[in-house]
């Protein structure tokens, strides 16, 4: 849907164009967002020391650049979260250090921003710190995927911090079974999350030129103790579509998906931004309440059952999200038309 953006026939970063780096971790991501762009990503060093430290470093000039460093933050086979978020901002700093002009942390999946308040006496707000790190190094923006709490994020950040949302990505992905659906209901599966679905119906409703119902479940936690109550809406002989912004270990997505059905829900699809997928949730998503499960690539979904990612699970590019906004914001333009539907 976003279309290679013509910088420079040879594929190659000139003075004129943003400054791409990735670090390794999310080099394939990085790839796809430069191949959008229709340039390359900077070259860069990644050392390792035998006792456990490491360093990194731009191989090229970036004094007054528009500078952009990709890396998503979630742990996987390799690397912790924590050891991708040091080594992000061990570049953010080299890259301040190396005089560039303007830095834009770009980070597809943005750690600890569930951690956003205090739920416990003396409880950590993890978000606010990871703020104020980010910010300690010298980045002058940070962007990032639909995150946890919109509110809370941007003020976390005393820098500026752009938010993009995947809700085109899901609808363009579920169109062709929505169009023709008689009855669509959009469904939050916690009150929480209700403003994010309540986006996302509004979205689907100006496509399909109607106003799909709304519905949510009531959920609660406390002390890392999970409690799920009734649905509240109708969704009897409707196509239910829950929206989230990530699927864990996957139990509050098919607690939603259950109550659809036991409310006469005829079809019910989940979107989520980012697909961690811990724990047992190859077990848990294979539950026949839910018929597709739609996520972005933020995350791979390596931990997921290679034959239930087969059979139920779509994931979509969010490349050409992220390679569109940072043309806009290298060039001035406007991320609300970006994100408007």
């Amino acid at each position: 849907m976003y279309d290679a953006v013509p910088m420079d026939s040879d594929r190659t970063q000139t003075k004129s164009g943003p400054a791409l780096f990735c670090v390794n971790a999310s080099r394939q991501f990085g790839h796809r967002v430069a191949s959008v762009l229709n340039t390359e990503l900077g070259s860069h060093e990644e050392r390792e020391f035998e006792d456990g430290e490491h360093k990194i470093r731009p191989l090229e000039s970036v004094r007054g650049r528009d500078v952009y460093v990709i890396q998503s933050l979630y742990s996987d086979e390799q690397q912790g979260v924590n050891d991708k978020l040091c080594r992000l901002l061990f570049f953010l700093g080299a890259m301040r250090d190396a005089d560039a002009a303007r830095i834009t942390a770009v980070i597809p999946y943005l750690a600890y921003a569930r951690k956003d308040r205090k739920t416990q006496t003396r409880d950590p707000v993890t978000t606010r710190y990871v703020a104020q790190m980010i910010e300690a190094v010298g980045v002058d923006r940070v962007i990032t995927l639909d995150v946890h709490n919109l509110a809370a994020y941007q003020n976390a950040f005393r820098i500026g911090c752009e938010h993009l949302e995947a809700n085109r990505l899901f609808i363009d992905c579920l169109l062709p079974q929505l169009h023709d659906e008689p009855k669509i209901v959009v469904v939050s599966p916690d009150v929480g999350g209700i403003k994010r679905a309540d986006r996302f119906r509004q979205a689907l409703g100006r496509v399909l030129g109607r106003e799909p119902g709304a519905a949510f479940v009531e959920k609660a936690r406390a002390r890392g103790v999970l409690s799920l109550g009734r649905l509240v809406g109708d969704t009897e002989g409707a196509a239910a579509v829950i929206v989230d912004d990530m699927i864990g270990s996957g139990s509050t997505i098919v607690h939603a998906a259950r109550a659809c059905r036991e409310n006469g829900a005829l079809r019910v699809y989940a979107c989520a931004s980012h697909g961690l997928f811990v724990g047992k949730a190859s077990e848990l998503l294979a539950d026949e309440a839910l018929d597709r499960i739609v996520v972005t690539d933020t995350v791979p979904p390596f931990r997921l059952d290679a034959a239930l990612r087969e059979s139920r699970l779509e994931v979509l590019s969010s490349a050409g999200l992220f390679a569109e906004a940072i043309r806009r914001m290298h060039d001035g333009g406007s991320l609300v038309d970006l994100l408007s539907i």
